[in-house]
This record gives structure tokens, sequence and C-alpha cells, in this order.
């Protein structure tokens, strides 16, 4: 089931967050960028963030609350300017909801925990989910288990 953005009528409930903060919480926690693409639905410029060159081993967390959300194992190069996963750590830790802004139609993905919006899921990507999460750096923090 999709939630719609863009649109007047919502399809789904939003789920009950895990991590529930007011406005100026989430301002006080994330930088003005990150604030813009968590909470706004903002986007990073293409080939800008981060995490697109980035090989390390580990976990890619959400920027906002800390969930973990993908695995570097399921990273690869699209070509598309962000980081790309063939698919989540757990499927039950992002949502999915149908995003028709800008006159296109998309799904766009959240994470679970907090309701940030972490980027779109497209499906031309490799085998063999066939998916292609372009997620913005600018939502993600790696946890390589190291301190």
């Amino acid at each position: 089931m999709f939630r719609s953005r863009g649109s007047k009528t919502a399809t789904t409930e939003e789920a009950p967050r895990e991590v529930a903060l007011s406005e100026d919480e989430w301002r006080s926690r994330l930088t003005p960028e990150q604030y813009r693409v968590l909470r706004k639905a903002g986007t990073e410029p293409a080939f800008s963030g981060k995490y697109l060159e980035c090989h390390l081993d580990g976990t890619y967390c959400c920027a906002g609350c800390g969930a973990r959300l993908f695995s570097s194992d399921a990273k690869f190069d699209s070509g598309s300017g962000w980081p790309s996963f063939a698919e989540p750590t757990l499927a039950s830790a992002v949502e999915l909801h149908r995003d028709r802004s800008f006159g296109m139609e998309r799904t766009e993905v959240l994470c679970r925990s907090c309701g940030s919006h972490l980027g779109h899921v497209f499906d031309d990507g490799p085998r063999p989910t066939g998916q292609r999460y372009c997620i913005n750096s600018l939502s993600l923090r790696i946890d390589t288990g190291q301190s």
C-alpha cells in the first residue's frame, strides 16, 4: 500500500513512529541541508553526495534516527549520481509511498522508524531484486563497526 505525495488523497495512514520529534527538535539535530532532504523531501544535487563513491564495508543508517537501512553489500554503481542499493537490510526498515510530485509518478522511500525522506526506488536495478534504491547521501551515515 502506498501513501500519495503530491495528491490530495492519502491511500494509507501514517505509521506510528519509533522516533517522533518536533520540527524544532529535528532542526537542532540535523544540518540545514539534512533537514531540507530528510524532513522536507528535498534532493541533493546529483554526483555531490559523500557516499556516492564510498566503498567502506558497513551498514548505512538513517542520518535522522540511526535506524539500520542498507548494507554495503547491496550497494552498486548505478551511474545515477546518488548512492544506489539493490535492497534494504530488512524490508521492514523502510516505507514505500507513491510520490506524484513534480508531475511524475515515483516511489518514495522513507525511514520507517522516523518517517524521514531517504530517496526513491526504481524498477531498473540489478538482478536478483531488479530494484534500485536511489538514496540521498544526506539521508545516511555509515556504521563501519569501528568507533
